[in-house]
């Protein structure tokens, strides 16, 4: 029987559509608490005795920094993950990743249609054009989609390191094959672990080893609703959406931008690309270019590279991949849009146009304000380690833009810092991961339109 409601009293709603109204309100909370309770759960197994190579279990600092940096698929490590950590614990770490890879693509997708049902008729039909999507009803396809597609490719990138690690380096079928799927699952999630103590360095010379995992690397990066079109549509490119003809322009123009810089501004460093044979400098240099994109590896000794190389690494770590994809940083459509407001600007626009569309003014609020706060939180976290440390701005500034942006890559201090500074980056790891889904999600969710307009105001600008 239905329920009137009196004057003076509030129609109670049952409890499931009261829950279901709170999730819809706030996906974001629901995503951090997801990521925050899965970093709890894989802390206290590194903790455990099995975990560790020596004695006695990890301590808390060193299980928490190293769940977070997995759950976060980042790679920064306070410990040799090759030599600190058992089979046992190195199978916790790779299972961390795959469900942080995983869990932070398919979550970004769910709250895409969720922010979906809240648009009227029109825009969502007009999204599902743009988008090639069907509506609410293949919530369960696309995430089945997401692990398909994610596991199809860690399958082949598996496969071709496992032959290269049996036959090209002797190691024993089930040592080569288990090197190949953890370096596969790494690599496509972004992650940046690696089962040697010098990640990859031993491997800068070798392309049966650094192509397949730098492949893996461009496809996670690039994020899985473009991935998911290119599945469709790959020969028919004037049917892409605005999102994957602007993730792919950019992502490959910086491609090319940092694989031509490292490579030219390293190539006669005696501690980096110098003492390698060109062809050589060729594959490490084309390897150190993909890896600020976000993944973690490293072929060279980041430590001993020119300011130069640093400070671009720095820019191309911030900026980092495509949306909704194993890639961290303000992403690669946040940095073009507001590339392209600058241009209209300059040009005396109106309008900001990409790509024949039109690009609204609220998403590029949006852009601006996912761009401003992240340069806020980096810059507060360097200075919060400069004050706590004596290391120079050139390393701190790295460490905290790589921690960010999820990316893993390291001059070498992060096992130096104190424990005050090893929570920093397992928060701006955190934070760096889940902080632009959860931003842009409640900005749009939250988005009112006043019933009236101000007076414009003019201040002055510059």
């Amino acid at each position: 029987m239905a329920h009137e409601a009196t004057p003076g009293r509030r129609m109670t709603l049952p409890a499931g559509r009261k829950s279901r109204r709170r999730f819809l309100r706030s996906p974001g909370q629901v995503i951090v608490s997801a990521f925050a309770l899965v970093v709890v759960i894989g802390t206290v197994m590194l903790m455990l005795p099995i975990s560790r190579s020596g004695p006695g279990g990890a301590p808390f600092i060193t299980a928490l920094f190293t769940a977070t940096s997995a759950v976060c698929v980042t790679g920064l490590i306070t410990v040799d993950t090759a030599t600190y950590w058992t089979g046992f614990g190195q199978v916790v770490i790779m299972a961390l990743i795959q469900v942080g890879g995983l869990g932070i693509m398919a979550l970004a997708s769910l709250v895409g249609l969720l922010m979906f049902r809240r648009m009227g008729l029109r825009t969502r039909l007009t999204a599902a054009q743009e988008t090639k999507s069907s509506g609410l009803g293949d919530v369960r396809a696309l995430l089945l989609g997401v692990a398909k597609v994610s596991l199809a490719i860690e399958a082949l990138v598996a496969i071709l390191l496992t032959g290269r690690f049996l036959f090209g380096y002797g190691e024993a079928p089930g040592r080569a094959l288990y090197l190949g799927v953890f370096h596969a699952v790494s690599a496509f999630n972004n992650a940046g672990f690696a089962l040697y103590s010098n990640n990859l360095v031993g491997f800068a010379t070798d392309p049966w080893v650094c192509l397949p995992i730098a492949a893996a690397l461009i496809l996670g990066g690039l994020g899985f609703p473009v991935l998911l079109e290119l599945r469709r549509e790959l020969n028919r490119p004037n049917k892409w959406s605005i999102h994957t003809r602007l993730t792919l322009s950019t992502y490959f123009a910086l491609l090319v931008i940092a694989v031509v810089f490292v490579t030219a501004n390293e190539w006669n460093n005696p501690a980096t690309l110098g003492p390698l044979e060109p062809p050589g400098r060729l594959l490490a240099g084309f390897f150190q270019g993909v890896v600020p994109r976000t993944a973690g590896f490293n072929s060279l000794d980041y430590g001993q590279m020119k300011d130069g190389t640093i400070l671009a690494t720095t820019v191309l770590m911030f900026i980092g991949g495509g949306s909704a994809g194993t890639a961290g940083g303000i992403k690669v459509t946040t940095f073009i849009i507001l590339l392209f407001v600058i241009l209209a600007e300059v040009r005396g626009g109106r309008d900001v146009n990409i790509a024949d569309r039109r690009i609204g003014s609220r998403v590029q609020r949006q852009a601006l304000a996912v761009a401003l706060l992240a340069v806020g939180l980096v810059m507060s976290a360097t200075l919060l380690l400069l004050e706590i440390t004596s290391l120079p701005l050139r390393d701190v500034l790295f460490e905290t833009v790589s921690a960010f942006a999820t990316v893993g890559l390291s001059t070498g201090i992060t096992a130096q810092l104190p424990v005050l500074g090893q929570l920093v980056l397992a928060g701006m790891m955190f934070v760096g991961r889940l902080g632009p889904i959860t931003l842009v999600s409640a900005l749009a969710l939250r988005e009112k339109q006043l019933g009236y307009t101000l007076p414009e105001g003019r201040p002055l600008i510059g």
